[in-house]
This record gives C-alpha cells, structure tokens and sequence, in this order.
C-alpha cells in the first residue's frame, strides 16, 4: 500500500465505526473507479490502494488481526516468532530444548522450522487467498431484468460479472475464487461485487413491486380509454375505467420485480389527471357554463 496504513488510505480514525469505513470506502471508490478514470495511472494505483485497505478494514476479523499486529497493511500473515529463548524459562527439564547441562540443544532449531515448513521447502499449512473488494454501477433495468457486465481490475484486467435478476442497491455479489491466490496454493479467495443501481426516470422499486405515476387526460379520466403503459420488460396496453380519478391505484399483475424464486412482482401504476397545458378555451368556456361542477365539493370529506 502506497501508505503503509490502512486507516490512512481510508482516510478514517482506528476507532472508526464498521460503517463510517463502508462509507468512506463507497465515497472514494466513486471517485477513484477506473471506469471513471480511464487512463489515469495514478487513480489506478489510488484505486488499488484503496481496495486493498478496505479489504482488511472492511473485514472485522481481519481488522482486529491487523489491530494486534497479527498480519501487516496488505493482508498478509506476519510471521510468528519462535525462538529457543520462547522456551527457556518453564524450568530444567521441563523442554525438549533443554539438557541436563543448563544450556539450549542448538542442534534442534530445525526441529523449529519443520513445524512451518515441510521438506521440499513448501508451508504444511495452505491459507486461503484474500477477497478483493470492487464496486459496480448498473441500471435500474439490468438489475432488474438481470444482465452480464465486466468490471476492470485494478492491474488493468476484468472480470465478467453476471447481475441476477432483482438485483439491490447495496447488494454485494460473490465470484468465488476470483480473489487473491492462497499463500502455499492455498485457495484462492473471492471477488466481492458491491452493486449500486442507478435511479430510473420513471420506475421506483419497492421490495418486488414496481411503482409508476401514470398520467392520464381528462378524457380518458372520464371516458376511460385504452393506453400505452412502459414496463421492466416492455411496453403493454392497460384499460383505464371511466371516471377515474387522480390516485386511483392500477395493477398489473407480474410485471415487477424477479423475486429468488423467480417469480416476478407486480407493477402498481398511480393515476394522475392531467388538465390541457395551455388551457383549451372550449374546455374552459365547458366548465365555467357547468352547474354541477360548481356545485361540486372534493373537499366535503374533510369537513371543509
């Protein structure tokens, strides 16, 4: 890491809450993206640095056995110390590195190492690889609808990430073994893909459910009518019923959002009357000759 600190590449206090560091994270990883700096070698390096700091801060386990000194500012196991001095003071005869003279059996030490390595010079032991930390934006459709994106790796490579279908703002995918390799071949560990999903002009997700304000003339308001209405997955043609009203709530069954069982929501579509702009003459003329439109009170139920 370019600062030898992971607190300081996130620009956080050691006793910075689990979530200031995610949102420290997320608000320097929008800036330093290298989909947003193509490039810019220097935002690349940034970039690493930072994806490397949150992999360990970002990861309360890890975070703690960086805390205690256990590994150091990129993840990797610092080595334990194990020396004959560990081993002298439980008393005469009390160790296997003792003799009865007084003095350590220097002779040994290699009994020390062949408890971290094993004869062809290889570790005994095999660690899994660290998880790598990327973040990717989508739209509202291809989250939705699922969709297959490349994210680009700090080093300049990519990786092609398939959105599942229903996809969450602040869901994090998992691409196993698309990590760090393991220390001593161990496994590799994995890729972990947080998703932000950007706004639609004109779809709200809610859980399942797609929500649309739908307007409507006056015309059809009264008359009803048959109208083009947009949906996730295409364009479909809805009956508006005579005398409806602005609020007056529409639904169209499956039309929402994929849920884990691979059944879709439903679309709910929020009716707004809306008056000619500008006004026509002849409809203004209409209403002002209209009695029972004077006569007319929406407000009655509010005891105004």
């Amino acid at each position: 890491m370019a600062s030898g600190n992971p607190y300081d590449s996130l620009g956080v206090a050691r006793d910075a809450s689990q979530k200031d560091i995610q949102k420290a994270y997320r608000r320097l990883a929008k800036k330093l993206h290298p989909d947003l700096n193509p490039g810019d070698k220097d935002a690349q390096l940034k970039f690493q640095d930072l994806s490397t700091a949150y992999d360990i801060l970002g990861d309360e386990t890890k975070r703690a056995r960086f805390d205690r000194g256990e590994i150091d500012e990129t993840g990797a196991e610092r080595p334990q110390r194990q020396y004959y001095r560990d081993f002298a003071q439980a008393g005469a005869g009390s160790q296997r590195y003792e003799s009865s003279s007084g003095f350590a059996d220097f002779g040994d030490t290699d009994d020390i190492l062949s408890t971290l390595f094993s004869r062809d010079g290889r570790r005994r032991f095999r660690m899994r690889g660290d998880d790598r930390h990327y973040h990717l934006e989508v739209d509202f459709l291809d989250a939705v609808n699922g969709a297959s994106r490349r994210v680009t790796l700090p080093d300049g490579s990519s990786l092609e990430v398939m959105i599942p279908p229903g996809t969450r703002d602040g869901q994090t995918l998992r691409l196993a073994g698309k990590g760090d390799a393991g220390p001593g071949g161990g496994e590799a560990g994995d890729a972990l893909i947080e998703v932000t999903v950007r706004p639609h002009p004109l779809f709200k997700r809610d859980g399942n459910a797609i929500r649309l304000d739908l307007p409507i003339s006056l015309t059809e308001a009264v008359l009803g009518g048959k109208v083009a209405v947009p949906t996730p997955t295409g364009t479909v043609t809805v009956t508006i019923p005579p005398g409806s009203n602005t609020n007056n709530v529409l639904r169209l069954k499956g039309k929402g959002v994929p849920g884990r069982d691979g059944r879709r929501g439903d679309e709910y579509l929020t009716l707004q009357v809306m008056l000619p702009d500008p006004p026509d003459p002849e409809l203004v003329a209409f209403v002002s000759k209209w009695p029972a439109g004077r006569a007319h009170n929406p407000r009655q139920k509010m005891g105004m």
